[in-house]
């Protein structure tokens, strides 16, 4: 038998990296080279072809336990190989919430 993840097609047409969410407070995270997660997009894996993608993607999915809905996310390399977010979801999920979160006193 076949797995999802093998039979979805995943085309990404320049640099991509795989994100998702921290099991235990949500934080946005990125797959890293060394098999982990860190919340710093400097620190992830970056790939160039669907089927590299797909490769980082099946790691990621399978550590289900340190975070969850992974995906995989363009990215742009800037200024000698700085990794910067791709779209504007990604933008957006880089720097955080877009509402202020403080109680008003």
């Amino acid at each position: 038998m076949t797995s999802p993840l093998e039979q979805k097609k995943i085309r990404i047409t320049g640099p991509s990296v795989v994100t998702a969410n921290r099991t235990w407070d949500g934080a946005v995270v990125y797959r890293t080279a060394q098999k982990g997660w860190s919340t710093e997009l400097a620190d992830a894996a970056t790939v160039g072809t669907s089927d590299d993608a797909r490769v980082l993607l099946a790691e990621a999915t399978a550590d289900d336990v340190g975070a969850v809905g992974a995906y995989v996310a363009p990215v742009d390399l800037k200024d000698g190989g700085k990794i910067q977010p791709g779209n504007l979801r990604e933008h957006i999920r880089a720097k955080g919430v877009t509402i202020d979160l403080r109680v008003p006193a």
